[in-house]
């Protein structure tokens, strides 16, 4: 199993679960119910999806978000950080000393994700189909 996002091609909220074999888990949906996380009227987000799932609409518009999250990883390695996770996706986890994460949240948003040791902290950084280039050339000369 796993799941797509929406937010990052401009869905309203959601994520998509993809059941590549569905009946791998007896009784999914009793237990997505008895643990809360199945949304009211959840039919409006199916629409989004099945909307963006057609003619190759989500790759298209997720198309922005890959390119975008390249180029950061791009500069990021080039620069010698590491990443918490190998880069797959829009969502890039870098760690960071500490001295650099308090110079560059004086400079711009970061969100941290988690602490790795005394020394090092992991931020999230994340693409979507709204990110510009000149906001990522911007954070790039700030690295």
């Amino acid at each position: 199993m796993f799941y797509i996002g929406g937010t990052k091609v401009g869905a309203l909220f959601g994520e998509a679960l993809v059941m590549p074999r569905p009946g791998a888990i007896r009784q999914l949906s009793s237990i997505i119910k008895q643990r809360g996380v199945l949304l009211a009227k959840g039919r409006l987000l199916g629409l989004q999806f099945d909307t963006l799932f057609t003619d190759g609409l989500y790759e298209r518009i997720a198309r922005n978000a890959i390119v975008m999250a390249d180029k950061i990883v791009s500069a990021l390695k080039e620069r010698g950080y590491r990443f918490l996770i190998t880069p797959q996706t829009n969502q890039l986890f870098v760690v960071l000393e500490n001295e650099q994460l308090a110079r560059l949240s004086a400079q711009v948003g970061i969100e941290v994700w988690e602490k790795v040791d005394d020394t090092h902290t992991a931020v999230r950084i994340a693409t979507s189909w709204a990110t510009r280039e000149e906001n990522v050339d911007a954070l790039i000369g700030k690295l």
